[in-house]
């Protein structure tokens, strides 16, 4: 059964103070399958002044005691991944298998900011005068606003929770307002391990009036955004307004370059697998595919033909690969700009179409010959559709790969060490990885560049904004 969710601020689960709340959707059916709670003003004041004092009490736990909490609720996790799974697919889509994964890689996460949680180190700086002693010391900034997506629930979540407690700050989470029980699921699992009442808050509404109260609140001393580049600007601008530190992972277009000297059929098989995740909801899914014109044609078949067998349906349903859109407006949204390919001239390889009339179901998509003035070249589409363009030169695929103001992930497949080190140097991107896939682990940094944002939200990389440094230099007499 799905579970409504409420509110939880200061320790407590509880339903708006106006009892406005929400319907949740699930994308396959379309039937509502339950309810959250909306949070008003007098929620969000409650939930700031809950974050105040979870700060005191959360900044003054030792980094080892801190490290134990969140190595429980790591553990907490795992324990309820089985049962999480599926609340995530009804009200994702993306298939429980792929939800059970997301829930146990959270985990990890969680375990990777509770050991660096221990390393907060500062440092002594020699004095220039033998009675002279400086140091730097490490201090969390405060209480934070954070905002997640709905396509991870958790993953998204978990990295700017445990983030922010690993430095000794506490936080509010404004979750998802279309997959919020799965995230909920997720904040249970701290309270369960320990976190003091208030240290965690957690709520959902009307993400335009949640974030602008937030933000502009004394009491919030950071921010920390994953979403559109449209709303992470607005929010970027809003915390440079009122001199907040903020963190921002946002949209790509990622860029695949494939040479000719690549092994075409395993390239093909990782990056039709990458592409359909999540129905291609994902922030670093490969989108411009810029393949070599010798091994075009031979590239191109062989993801058809990976396309043309990607399973789609219920995500609750055995064997299927690929699960609906997350709403309605995803559906509208690739309609929209598939018919301006085609408009443009692209030709369909396969898909194209919505599947059925009940779900929000859409086909693997794969186009050639699309201009680049089509607005899928142009635009992400955060969708599972797939652009195909050939190369002549490493100078020509560069251009392109630059071409947008993006710079989130790309890709690469070349068996040449020369080229690949070129590529590293040429890419303007947050995030290369040639030959394989080796983004979002816990250990590596994971952020953008250009509109696609600044920070990271991975690697001893995010732990900085949650940190300030604070230089004491003291003369003995």
């Amino acid at each position: 059964m799905y579970p409504s969710t409420l509110l939880f601020i200061d320790g407590q689960w509880s339903k708006a103070v106006d009892g406005a709340d929400l319907p949740v959707i699930n994308p396959a059916t379309e039937e509502t399958i339950g309810s959250v709670a909306r949070a008003g003003v007098k929620d969000l004041d409650r939930a700031l002044e809950a974050a105040r004092k979870g700060f005191r009490v959360w900044k003054s736990t030792s980094a080892f005691d801190r490290y134990k909490v969140l190595r429980k609720a790591a553990q907490n996790l795992r324990d309820r991944a089985d049962a999480i799974g599926p609340i995530m697919t009804m009200e994702q889509g993306k298939p429980v298998i792929e939800a059970k994964m997301e829930t146990l890689a959270c985990a990890d996460v969680i375990d990777w900011f509770a050991e660096e949680a221990r390393r907060t180190y500062g440092r002594i700086i020699p004095g220039r005068a033998e009675n002279v002693h400086q140091l730097v010391i490490r201090e969390p900034v405060g209480p934070v606003a954070a905002f997640s997506p709905w396509n991870f629930p958790i993953n998204q979540a978990v990295r700017k929770i445990s983030a922010a407690l690993a430095a000794g700050c506490s936080i509010i989470l404004k979750g998802p307002e279309e997959t919020p029980a799965s995230c909920a699921a997720l904040v249970q699992c701290y309270v369960d391990a320990g976190v003091p009442a208030g240290v965690v808050n957690l709520v959902y509404g009307v993400p335009a009036e949640i974030s602008e109260y937030l933000i502009a609140s004394p009491i919030i001393k950071k921010i920390s955004f994953t979403g559109s580049t449209a709303v992470g600007k607005h929010l970027a601008a809003l915390a440079g307004r009122h001199m907040k530190r903020a963190t921002m992972e946002l949209g790509g277009h990622a860029p695949v370059i494939v040479f000719d000297d690549a092994d075409i059929g395993r390239a093909a098989t990782m990056m039709a697998g990458s592409k359909y995740r999540n129905a291609g909801q994902v922030c670093v899914s490969p989108t411009r595919f810029l393949v070599h014109e010798k091994v075009f044609n031979e590239f191109v078949d062989s993801f058809v033909g990976h396309a043309r067998s990607v399973k789609v349906g219920n995500g609750l349903d055995s064997g299927v690969v690929m699960g609906p859109l997350a709403h309605d407006r995803r559906i509208a949204a690739m309609m929209d700009l598939t018919a301006d390919a085609i408009k443009s001239g692209a030709e369909i390889r396969t898909g194209g179409e919505r599947i059925g009339n009940k779900g929000y179901f859409f086909e693997p998509t794969v186009m050639t010959n699309v201009p680049k003035t089509a607005r899928l070249m142009n635009e992400e589409p955060f969708g599972p559709i797939a652009l195909m363009q050939p190369f002549s030169t490493m100078e020509e695929a560069v251009e392109e790969a630059n071409r947008l103001p993006y710079g989130l992930a790309s890709y690469a497949f070349t068996t040449s060490e020369k080229r690949a080190s070129q590529l590293a140097s040429q890419i303007e991107t947050g995030m290369l990885t040639i030959n394989h896939l080796g983004l979002a682990l816990p250990e590596v940094p994971f952020g953008g560049i250009k509109d696609s944002g600044y920070g990271s939200e991975g690697g001893i990389e995010a732990m900085e904004p949650y940190l300030v440094s604070k230089f004491v230099s003291q003369m003995s007499l």
